[in-house]
């Protein structure tokens, strides 16, 4: 078993290399947090614990890759934008990987959103994958908007050993403002 100490993060590229046309920017968003000396936001990065496999690889090679990954990790960043629940190739293979064989916890990160109180509301926006693991009971999860403070809490809160007693936890208005998003 590997050591599972990564944050894998999902997010729906939409078929495109295209930085600004999907919804890879919030990824590279979230490596610009990382990498920022004045910035206190950390994390071990699963896509960088494994090689890199370009979206032309072999769908097999690209699969064992992504296994690779998810398996070396203690949680999952889903960045949830208007077009996730469009996306009906890996993003659900990620969340179906992640919640039936890893078993870790998923951060629902919203982007668009100052604050995340009731994620039923939000279910529109939902991939399928998450849409049955939620009816199931499966779903292990914390829903939170795309900010830094609130994304940098949640990877260091919810993990394999703290793991969200369901799939619609989220954090209270006490906690949005501490972490500044609402007054």
């Amino acid at each position: 078993m590997a050591y599972r100490n990564g944050t894998y993060i999902a997010f729906h590229a939409g078929g495109t290399t295209d930085p600004t046309a999907s919804d890879i920017k919030y990824y590279n968003m979230l490596k610009a947090w990382h990498s920022n000396d004045g910035m206190d936001f950390r994390f071990v990065n699963s896509h960088e614990k494994q090689s890199a496999v370009r979206d032309s690889s072999a769908r097999e090679t690209l699969r064992r890759s992504l296994k690779a990954r998810l398996d070396g990790s203690k949680n999952m960043v889903l960045i949830v934008g208007p077009t996730t629940k469009s996306d009906t190739d890996w993003v659900p293979y990620e969340i179906e990987y992640a919640v039936d064989t890893c078993g870790i916890p998923i951060i629902v990160a919203y982007t668009g959103y100052g604050k995340v109180m009731a994620p039923r509301e939000l279910s529109g926006l939902w991939p399928a994958a998450l849409v049955a693991r939620f009816n199931s009971g499966t779903l292990r999860a914390i829903h939170i908007p795309f900010r830094q403070a609130a994304i940098d809490c949640a990877i260091g809160q919810f993990h394999l050993s703290n793991m969200p007693k369901n799939g619609e936890l989220y954090y209270s208005l006490a906690a949005h403002r501490e972490f500044g998003l609402v007054q």
